[in-house]
């Protein structure tokens, strides 16, 4: 159910060609000015997206590694999210009752997009953190599957979303939450930023998408 990075740990590979440059020289292909300028575009995207992640790898950050660690750790196979829900589905009342529900179902849909639809598209290696130089302390067990996009990113705002749905202060300290993580696997080296802003956007569309969905079946008058 979980929107993760399948897989068992793998040594650090060499990055394959970006999914931006793989675009761009599909767009360029087309000759028109327009998409020539759009390749453009997505080529320089991907210099900044390298380029942001070589410098969080060589940050000193050494009061963050170990939270951050632990974080994307909590977050493996949606597990940070699954016992929020399950917290909010105790102690929540009817209304988080509900929010469980949807959430939890949101990350299930998110889960098959990501990784049944998405990640075979676009076979991105993951980071060369050993080339990067993240450090040792800060880093969890490199996933098999494809980089992008972030699963746990998109599990993450699916959740959130969805829950903001049905209760939004919680919502609202929930997309901290999903932010945090999204950063922290960047931080911990097994994704590229740019894996987790589009993972980000899927988890939100999708967790939105599924919430009004559920709402409009549960107000739906029965014949």
């Amino acid at each position: 159910m979980a929107a993760e990075d399948a897989g068992d740990e793998q040594g650090d590979a060499p990055v394959a060609s970006p999914v931006t440059e793989r675009l761009a020289d599909r767009l360029a292909e087309a000759g028109t000015p327009a998409r020539q300028r759009l390749a453009g575009y997505l080529r320089e995207f991907g210099v900044v997206d390298r380029a942001i992640y070589a410098a969080v790898a060589t940050a000193p950050t050494a009061t963050l590694d170990e939270p951050m660690r632990r974080l994307s750790h909590a977050a493996d196979n949606s597990r940070l999210w699954l016992a929020i829900a399950a917290g909010l589905a105790i102690a929540g009342g009817r209304r988080g009752r509900r929010a469980a529900v949807v959430g939890t179902v949101s990350i299930g849909v998110t889960s098959a997009l990501v990784n049944l639809g998405v990640k075979p598209l676009y076979a991105r290696q993951r980071p060369d953190r050993a080339g990067a130089g993240v450090p040792g302390q800060r880093q969890v067990p490199m996933p098999s599957s494809s980089s992008f996009p972030s699963g746990p990113s998109a599990a993450g705002f699916a959740f959130a979303t969805a829950v903001g749905r049905e209760m939004p202060w919680v919502g609202s300290g929930l997309r901290f939450a999903a932010a945090a993580v999204a950063y922290s696997r960047v931080h911990t080296g097994v994704h590229f930023p740019g894996d987790t802003v589009v993972g980000s956007l899927i988890g939100a569309g999708t967790g939105q998408a599924v919430a009004g969905l559920m709402d409009r079946s549960a107000r739906k008058p029965l014949p």
